[in-house]
């Protein structure tokens, strides 16, 4: 009997789970769920009963082996910054390895020990990073075979909210860590190629510079860049490239408002706000803008350079940061602060539904002809059931785990699913899971009709 543990049992592991567990019969496997919430843990034994859980410190060097040990393959939906413990535990006891998150420099480093071991550590096989890198490489492999050159990759995805859910001026609510979406863009530099010139925008431009994206039944969205998207030129073999870009994905309107909060500073992590016990979040915006005697929606307006009846204003001021609201924290960030207001404002609501978009453009040529493919993807779940976000970074995982201990894996070592012996199968099962691409490929120069 095969033995599977997973790490973690928050939202994003509802639909890992239930796959394992209506899998588990079939093959003769043993799934155990640990997590460091009791209550988490409590109703997950509910839920499942055959499935063997565990409240779990997995900073306990002890505990941690103690787990791991019997098992055959672990699957890792912890926070990253916790990825490492697990990473050396299960090379030290010659354990597998899966996990949705980003192969990092910590991880990298360990290779050759994966491979002498005969083990597979394979990341990056969720939502983004995963199904991203896996509909990317079938297209881009499919117009290699047949002698085609890629001159440029255009891709974005993001998680939002489904038609009729999205019912309030930003069309956006939190469906996964609120940390990550206050402090996107903050870091580093978004760095990509554009017709080839290097572009490098700083975190304060990157909600500036959107591209605009049709899917097709979903209208509009609008694209900011990713961190760094020169990377997957080597990843994907786009040597021949001149446009390579990577972007998330928001609706129409978003990324000006978002853009304010930057012009402002609100969204800084780095420093405490001083007196902010006794402010309001009026208070709180008036210490970031010029005095003026102005009302505060008119100085706040004027300071970002939009009317004060636009559609960015009724944006800030539907959220209440303009308001006298007391905030209720001591101690805290502008970022802290900014999050605190977005989670009560942005909460999901009892029957709501969760979208995922994803979509490529790839212009390539095959001999003297050009053709442009677009590869789209829209996945839809209820948020108090299996949300698409838990599906489409669950599914994969899972019959990931199948192919390994199936022994459907031939390589070792660290691995990203860019190989057609994990792409294939995986997108395959994938289709029959109700999360399948629509493609479409159009000549860039489609020949003249004849009058």
């Amino acid at each position: 009997m095969k033995h599977i543990l997973i790490l973690g049992a928050g939202r994003s592991s509802a639909a890992l789970i239930q796959y394992l567990s209506e899998q588990s019969t079939q093959h003769n496997w043993k799934i155990s769920v640990a997590d460091a919430s009791k209550p988490a843990i409590t109703l997950l034994h509910q839920q499942y009963p055959a499935i063997e859980t565990q409240q779990l410190d997995v900073l306990d060097d002890t505990a941690r082996r103690t787990i791991i040990e019997p098992t055959d393959l672990v699957i890792s939906m912890l926070p990253a910054r916790f990825h490492i413990h697990v990473v050396r535990t299960c090379l030290t006891l010659g354990k597998h390895l899966i996990t949705a998150s980003y192969a990092n420099d910590e991880v990298r480093q360990l290779q050759d020990e994966i491979v002498d071991k005969n083990l597979i550590f394979l990341y990056e096989c969720g939502l983004d990073p995963g199904l991203d890198h896996m509909s990317a490489m079938r297209t881009i492999d499919e117009i290699t075979t047949e002698g085609g050159k890629v001159s440029s990759f255009q891709s974005s995805c993001g998680g939002l909210m489904a038609p009729g859910s999205d019912d309030n001026p930003w069309r956006y609510k939190f469906t996964w860590n609120p940390r990550n979406v206050v402090l996107a863009g903050k870091f580093g530099t978004a760095q990509y190629l554009y017709k080839g010139r290097y572009k490098n925008i700083p975190h304060h431009q990157v909600f500036k510079r959107l591209t605009a994206v049709k899917v097709p039944g979903y209208g509009r969205f609008e694209s900011y860049p990713n961190r760094d998207s020169l990377k997957y030129r080597a990843m994907y073999g786009l040597y021949d490239a001149e446009t390579i870009l990577r972007g998330t994905l928001r609706r129409p309107g978003f990324c000006a408002a978002w853009h304010a909060f930057i012009q402002l500073g609100l969204t800084d992590d780095s420093y405490e706000v001083r007196n902010l016990e006794n402010m309001t979040y009026g208070d709180f915006v008036r210490a970031y803008l010029p005095y003026s005697e102005d009302d505060l929606v008119t100085n706040f307006s004027r300071y970002i350079g939009v009317d004060i009846t636009s559609e960015l204003m009724e944006r800030i001021t539907w959220l209440g940061l303009l308001n006298e609201k007391p905030i209720g924290l001591t101690k805290a960030s502008p970022a802290d602060v900014l999050q605190k207001l977005l989670e009560e404002k942005w909460q999901t609501q009892p029957g709501d539904e969760d979208m995922i978009v994803m979509q490529h453009l790839i212009e390539h040529q095959q001999g003297e002809e050009k053709y442009l493919t677009k590869s789209s993807l829209v996945v839809t779940g209820k948020l108090n059931g299996l949300s698409a976000m838990a599906k489409t970074v669950g599914y994969p995982l899972g019959i990931a785990a199948k192919l390994i201990l199936n022994g459907q894996i031939s390589r070792r070592g660290l691995l990203i699913p860019v190989h057609q012996e994990i792409y294939k199968p995986i997108l395959a099962e994938l289709n029959t899971l109700g999360i399948s691409f629509e493609e479409t490929t159009d000549s860039l120069f489609p020949a003249l009709q004849e009058n």
